[in-house]
């Protein structure tokens, strides 16, 4: 078949108009075409007074010889002969290895790596600190309704079944360009996520579609002879001659040693124990920079407004989305991260004694406020220490500070972005409600984030209301903070992924550096399954 490029089309388009928009850039009547369809749909929405689809367009012609003529004439950034998707191959083991492999994790990168290796008879054992998707997503609605009382450190928005993403957009765009992203999109879809996330340009699945995703996962896993442990905290990695050589963990029913010759690390970026563990341990570690903010809140109606003009009623557009990021003169970058379109803010802690926010969205995208997470980037310079876990330590000193400003109830500090412009503390909301739960209490922000922070943001937000009309509007509020978009901690690894201080141990995913989303820690941990599939078959 022939993929055609930059095809834009009405908003209110039909299957003729695609065949006819296919026939004008082949140069080909109707009548020749088989089939066609979009592979992949974006929106153009740079003139207000002409938004529009700009697609991709997959044709077959009735004539193979003809479709190969007709691709023989076309340049490149028009369009080429593509061969349907094919999955990849999967590697088989002759035999499972007597001693299993182990995945610590189970969010993005350790359900891909377990999932990959079960496809391949490894028959993996999962070890799940947190719940299943099942009892957590109750434990997370129970601590969003009732505050602190009902908040569980094994059993959260970081911890559990799926990972952090699980609670998030289930955003699915990334800037990897490695081709293992078709086959996460794909396997997703596979479980039973809306097939749309193939075609459209920034995929999400929803959260509450990503938790029977999941589920479905995990039940493929075990039945390919897997194991899954959920309640599972990793304590120790024995070692022996420089090499993995066992896994200690504790449960309800106490402390259990595996024997472990291939563990895949995929820890996540909260599991600040873990972290803690691996130091004092003498495995390497090395400070990481990451970024500190806080939830930025506008109506939805205002952000379809500011990207899509007089089209931003239009049925086929639905909830308007955007990436901000700027570089000011001061040095320091600050940008928008994890937007979620008609969605809600939500408490993510994963310690007592802390709040940290999170932005969160169904797949209908249908509430009525738009967040995003409003980041300024902190780099070891930032840290005042050279201790490998400086930047976790800044990140829990604000998350404690916030849990003392919202009075130790699980209420997050909030601020109206004009009175931070101001310098004023908030004494009330206006137009804009805020959709964290178990609450705001409303005050200054200054009295929670580092000077610095707080300066770039001030810096930031007219310059940014410049690229997006009403973004700096004086009635949207900051909720925070937001403390966790990406890890504060890298796990040295080696070109060929395992641990510059162990072999067999794979530093995978988010948690270990190497990853910043659900498809990029994903990918991550297809590549280390991958990995130790081939140290199982040399």
């Amino acid at each position: 078949m022939i993929r055609l490029h930059n095809i834009k089309i009405a908003l209110d388009y039909s299957k003729k108009s695609l065949f006819a928009a296919a026939a004008k850039k082949l140069g080909c009547t109707q009548g020749q075409i088989a089939h066609c369809e979009i592979s992949k749909k974006s929106v153009d929405a740079r003139k207000k007074n002409d938004v529009c689809f700009v697609v991709s367009i997959d044709v077959t012609l009735k004539n193979l010889q003809d479709e190969r003529r007709i691709a023989a004439r076309l340049a490149p950034n028009i369009g080429a002969i593509v061969e349907p998707y094919a999955p990849p191959a999967k590697p088989a083991l002759k035999t499972a290895p007597a001693i299993r492999p182990i995945v610590v994790g189970f969010g993005p990168a350790g359900l891909f790596a377990a999932l990959t290796l079960a496809e391949s008879g490894a028959r993996p054992i999962v070890l799940e600190r947190g719940q299943d998707v099942e009892t957590r997503t109750r434990d997370v609605h129970a601590y969003w309704e009732n505050g602190q009382s009902a908040f569980k450190t094994t059993s959260n928005v970081q911890f559990g079944e799926g990972g952090a993403g699980t609670f998030s957009d289930g955003k699915l765009n990334t800037g990897t360009k490695d081709p293992r992203g078709e086959h996460i999109l794909r396997t997703f879809v596979r479980f039973g996520a809306p097939q749309e996330i193939l075609v459209n340009a920034k995929p999400h699945i929803g959260t509450d579609n990503l938790k029977h995703v999941v589920k479905a996962m995990r039940e493929e896993i075990i039945r390919l002879g897997g194991e899954v442990h959920f309640g599972a905290r990793m304590t120790e990695i024995v070692r022996a001659n420089g090499a993995v050589a066992a896994l200690r963990y504790e449960d309800e029913q106490g402390t259990h040693e595996l024997p472990a010759h291939h563990v895949i690390l995929a820890i996540g970026h909260s599991a600040r124990d873990t972290f803690t563990m691996l130091h004092d341990s003498r495995f390497s570690l090395q400070q990481k920079p990451f970024s500190i903010g806080a939830r930025i809140e506008h109506p939805q109606t205002l952000i379809n407004r500011a990207q899509y003009g007089d089209f931003a009623a239009h049925p086929a557009l639905g909830a308007a989305d955007y990436k901000l990021a700027l570089h000011l003169p001061s040095g320091r970058s600050v940008y928008t991260f994890c937007m979620c379109p008609g969605g809600s803010v939500v408490a993510s802690a994963s310690e007592e004694g802390s709040v940290v926010t999170n932005g969160m969205s169904c797949f209908a995208r249908d509430l009525q406020n738009a967040n995003s997470a409003l980041l300024v980037g902190v780099g070891p310079e930032d840290f005042s220490s050279d201790h490998p876990l400086a930047g976790m330590f800044l990140q829990r000193e604000i998350e404690r500070k916030a849990f003392i400003l919202g009075g130790k109830t699980g209420k997050a500090p909030a601020q109206l972005v004009g009175d931070l412009l101001e310098g004023r503390t908030s004494a009330g909301i206006r137009s804009v409600s805020p959709s964290y739960r178990p609450g705001v209490v409303m005050g200054d922000l200054h009295d929670l984030l580092p000077d610095y922070v707080i300066a770039a943001m001030r810096e930031a937000l007219p310059l940014l209301g410049r690229k997006l009309r009403g973004f700096d509007h004086p009635d949207a509020v900051l909720t925070g903070p937001e403390t966790r978009s990406s890890s504060p901690v890298r796990i040295p690894r080696g070109e060929d992924l395992v641990s510059v201080d162990c072999r067999g141990l794979y530093p995978c995913g988010e948690g270990a550096g190497y990853a910043g989303g659900i498809t990029s820690a994903a990918v991550d941990g297809v590549r280390c399954a991958e990995a130790v599939l081939g140290a199982l078959s040399a």
